[in-house]
Formats: structure tokens, sequence, C-alpha cells
């Protein structure tokens, strides 16, 4: 197997192995950080198969704009007054 081979198949398993730990995480902000180092290693790999064009796309949407979005997103709930661990959903006796 040549050297590209073997670097492209390296990027292939970073990548299945960034998404998953991406999937499993629990926390916003954590995810929104795993999923820019998942966009990346996606640059990355567009970069290698020779698709300069999808891996700009990628490095500027997946790895910048996605997390961004979402840690504004977290921000603004988490400010929110009266949003506490019920997502501000006013919880009944009777619901529980």
């Amino acid at each position: 197997m040549t050297p590209a081979g073997l670097l492209i198949d390296a990027t292939v398993l970073l990548v299945a192995v960034v998404a998953t730990v991406a999937a499993r995480t629990r926390d916003p902000v954590r995810q929104a950080v795993v999923l820019g180092q998942l966009g990346l290693l996606l640059a990355l790999l567009f970069t290698f198969l020779q698709a300069p064009d999808v891996a700009l796309s990628q490095l500027a949407v997946g790895t910048v704009v996605t997390p961004l979005l979402i840690l504004l997103t977290v921000r603004r709930i988490r400010r929110r007054p009266g949003a506490g661990p019920d997502g501000g959903r006013r919880v009944r006796d009777g619901d529980r």
C-alpha cells in the first residue's frame, strides 16, 4: 500500500473514532468542541482525497460555523431566567 493510501486510511479511522466520541458526548459544550475537531479531520481527509473545494467548505462550516452556533445557543439558553434542570418547564406534582 502506498504512503498516501495509509494516510487516508488513518484519517478515515480517526474520523470514525472522533464521530463516535461526538455522538456519545452528553455535554453540549464538549460536543461542540468535538464537532470542531471532527470538521477539521474531515477537511483534512477531503484534502487528501484531492477535493480542495469541499475541504474549504468543510473547514468554514463544519469547523467554525456549526460549533460556534451550538456554543452561542447553549450560552443563550443557560442565561435565560428560570431555565433550570427541567429546561424552564413548569412541573406539577402529579407530572413527575
